[in-house]
């Protein structure tokens, strides 16, 4: 997870970012993690897709126009050792975290409730749809 500071405080998020013209999702999910982590994945399955309509949400006064479509994936990572070698991190990132699966739920994640999704998603294999939730 990657660790981020904002004025509400500090929280994981998955990372991410946005997909450029012309890449897939899945050079998408590879080029980020590359970036903010400088880990090299293989994209393997789909666990959830997720909007953010910002007007919807507490920051509504200044995301009123952001409205973000998350695809987010299962990957496998051969090398662990290159991590926090990322070179384009989020403005916002202050570090990274490995968290215990079983404990996901433990720990400020965004959105909330990824601690039940993920875990749910990995057991039973099939994509979800989260709607659009902060």
């Amino acid at each position: 997870m990657v660790r981020i500071r904002t004025e509400e405080g500090e929280f994981l998020v998955l990372p991410g970012g946005g997909q450029n013209h012309g890449e897939t999702l899945e050079a998408t999910v590879m080029r980020e993690v590359l970036e903010e982590l400088g880990l090299r994945v293989a994209p393997k399955a789909l666990l959830y897709v997720r909007e953010y309509v910002g007007k919807n949400h507490g920051m509504h006064r200044i995301h009123s126009h952001f409205h973000q479509v998350e695809a987010v994936f299962h990957c496998e990572c051969a090398d662990f050792s290159p991590i926090g070698e990322g070179r384009e991190r989020d403005r916002r990132q202050v570090g990274f975290e490995w968290l215990p699966l079983a404990r996901l739920a433990d720990y400020p994640l965004s959105p909330q409730g990824l601690g039940e999704v993920i875990p749910r998603a990995l057991e039973s294999g099939a994509a979800t749809y989260l709607g659009d939730i902060h």
